[in-house]
């Protein structure tokens, strides 16, 4: 049997949090969860998620920060990002596998999760 993928969800709105981990767990996914960025990097140092739903308006660090933290490791910058905003600002200079602006429909984010994950499982069958 094939294990659950795991999602870590970094929301600091903890009614969002508590909707995107129903919406989520429903689907099929385990999930983890962050409310601030400190917290998430310490998840994914310990244990990477096969993919991140990643707030951008975060206490103490910024989502952008997380983002980049993600990025800039050697072995997290293989997990995909999902970036979550309610900010109009324009994130194409982001490299995220998606964004999704708030407010959000519970099956888009789960369409973008399935989606992102299903290419990067096929990426990483191309590129060992």
């Amino acid at each position: 049997m094939e294990r659950s993928q795991a999602v870590l969800v970094v929301e600091d709105d903890e009614d969002l949090r508590r909707l995107f981990r129903t919406t989520l767990t429903l689907a099929g996914y385990v999930v983890w969860e962050a409310d601030n960025g400190f917290d998430a990097l310490r998840r994914i140092d310990h244990s990477p998620p096969d993919l991140v739903v990643l707030d951008l308006m975060l206490p103490h660090i910024s989502g952008f920060v997380v983002q980049q933290e993600i990025a800039a490791n050697r072995q997290a910058s293989r997990i995909p990002v999902v970036i979550i905003t309610g900010s109009a600002a324009d994130l194409s200079g982001i490299d995220v596998a998606c964004v999704l602006r708030k407010p959000i429909d519970p099956g888009d984010l789960v369409n973008a999760v399935r989606n992102c994950l299903a290419t990067t499982s096929r990426d990483s069958q191309r590129h060992p």
